[in-house]
C-alpha cells in the first residue's frame, strides 16, 4: 500500500493543490492535522484538498477542533476524520488521534492532556497505522533550541500497541525527521507530502 502523508498545511493553498495532483498515485492519503492557522482558513484549505478522490484519513491538529474539521469535510466523500477511533482500508487498520498533546501554552489551541490521550488511544488495535498530530516524547519532537515537546502518553501507546507505522507533525522544526520505537517507524511529516510504502 502506497501512502501519501502530510501535516501542517496551515492554509497553504498552493501546496494543497500540489497534494491533490500527487494523490493520484497514492492508495491512501493521510493528513495529520493543522489545516488551519489559529482556527482561521479551515474551510478554504479543505476545499482546496477536496479534489483528492483517494481514500483519505484526517486528524485535527491544534489549530482546528475536531468538530470544525468534521463540518468542513462533510462534503468531501473520500475523507474520514479520526479522533480516538479507527477504520480499515483495503484490509489495513488505521487509527487516529489529533490535537496538541500534551497541552500547549496557547489559550486558543485544541489540546488534550496525556491522561485523556491515553484513554482515547485505548481502542487502538495492535499493528495499525497510527495517525497523530503530536509526536511521541523524544522522537522527532525537538524545537530549534533542543527542547522536546512530545507526549509521554503517545510514547507509551506506541510502545504498547506496536503500530506498523506512526505519523505526525506539529513540531515544525522536526519536519522530515524519521525515528523508530521498537518495530515501529515514525515520521514527522510536514506539508510537502511524504511517500511511505507499507
Amino acid at each position: 500500500m502506497k501512502l501519501l502523508a502530510f501535516s501542517d498545511l496551515h492554509r497553504d493553498l498552493t501546496q494543497a493543490a500540489t497534494l491533490v495532483e500527487m494523490s493520484a498515485d497514492a492508495d491512501v492519503v493521510i493528513g495529520a492535522g493543522d489545516f488551519a492557522s489559529v482556527h482561521e482558513g479551515l474551510e478554504e484549505t479543505i476545499a482546496a484538498l477536496e479534489g483528492i478522490a483517494t481514500p483519505t484519513v484526517l486528524v485535527p491538529g491544534n489549530n482546528e477542533t475536531v468538530d470544525a474539521l468534521r463540518a468542513a469535510t462533510a462534503g468531501w466523500e473520500a475523507a474520514t476524520v479520526l479522533h480516538g477511533e479507527g477504520m480499515t482500508i483495503d484490509g489495513v487498520e488505521f487509527f487516529g488521534l489529533g490535537a496538541g498533546i500534551p497541552v500547549t501554552p496557547w489559550e486558543w489551541s485544541f489540546d488534550l492532556d496525556d491522561e485523556a490521550a491515553t484513554a482515547m488511544l485505548g481502542p487502538c488495535p495492535e499493528g495499525a497505522v497510527l495517525v497523530l498530530h503530536s509526536p511521541p516524547q523524544g522522537h522527532c519532537d525537538a524545537s530549534a533550541d533542543g527542547t522536546h515537546f512530545g507526549s509521554p502518553a503517545l510514547l507509551a501507546a506506541v510502545e504498547e500497541k506496536k503500530p506498523r507505522l506512526t505519523v505526525f507533525g506539529h513540531i515544525h522544526e522536526a519536519w522530515g525527521c524519521a525515528s523508530e520505537i521498537g518495530p515501529t517507524p515514525l515520521r514527522n511529516l510536514g506539508p510537502t507530502g511524504t511517500w511511505i510504502e507499507i
